[in-house]
């Protein structure tokens, strides 16, 4: 299995967690760096690593049969580190899924597919994974969960339509949904998006 690297505060003494999620071609060092930048002082924070600095090998708009054997193990090991969280009482309300690009993807795809009452989830670039979205995939209620998805107007990786039917689909099963859409086509984080997350998710 993947390994899961921690930060933070000691899981046994935190009373929040957050999963934080790498994008491609980066590894758990890389993401867990974001916390200089986001405010995660009192969190345990846990960073899954992808095999091979990847959690699916091709785009998360191609044919589903491309991707899913991967995806299906890349969803379990998002599975695991939650499962850690859960084991030591911390709740869902004070669990925050954070990633960027590849990881964005997957950490909405994870909490879609398991939808309840979350400390939040922040999409730095991502939507929902497949071909189309497949709403019998999804099931629960978010309970105004809220859900932050930043990206530009021009992703390479990351269209604006899939983006917008992503929230169309999160804000119907009861997130709160926040689009940050930018009108540069730099696939990035950007100090507006931390400062927006800072302030009203974290």
């Amino acid at each position: 299995m993947p390994e899961i690297k921690t930060a933070g505060i000691p899981l046994d003494q935190a009373k929040k967690a957050a999963i934080l999620i790498h994008g491609r071609g980066a590894n758990a060092e890389s993401i867990l760096s974001l916390s200089k930048y986001l405010k995660l002082d009192d969190y345990a924070l846990l960073a899954p690593e992808a095999e091979g600095g990847s959690w699916y090998p091709y785009s998360f708009i191609a044919p589903d049969e491309a991707n899913e054997k991967a995806l299906k193990e890349s969803l379990a090991t998002i599975k695991e580190a939650w499962d850690i969280i859960a084991a030591v009482g911390i709740s869902s309300e004070n669990v925050v899924f954070i990633g960027f690009s590849q990881g964005a993807c997957l950490s909405l795809e994870f909490a879609t597919q398991n939808a309840q009452k979350l400390g939040g989830v922040i999409a730095f670039t991502g939507g929902l994974i497949g071909e189309t979205i497949q709403e019998q995939k999804y099931s629960g209620d978010f309970e105004g969960t809220q859900i932050f998805i930043g990206s530009s107007e021009q992703d390479f990786h990351v269209p604006l339509s899939r983006i917008k039917e992503s929230e169309t689909l999160l804000s119907r099963m009861g997130a709160k949904v926040k689009l940050s859409i930018f009108k540069d086509s730099n696939h990035t984080i950007r100090q507006e998006e931390i400062d927006w997350v800072n302030e009203n998710i974290l």
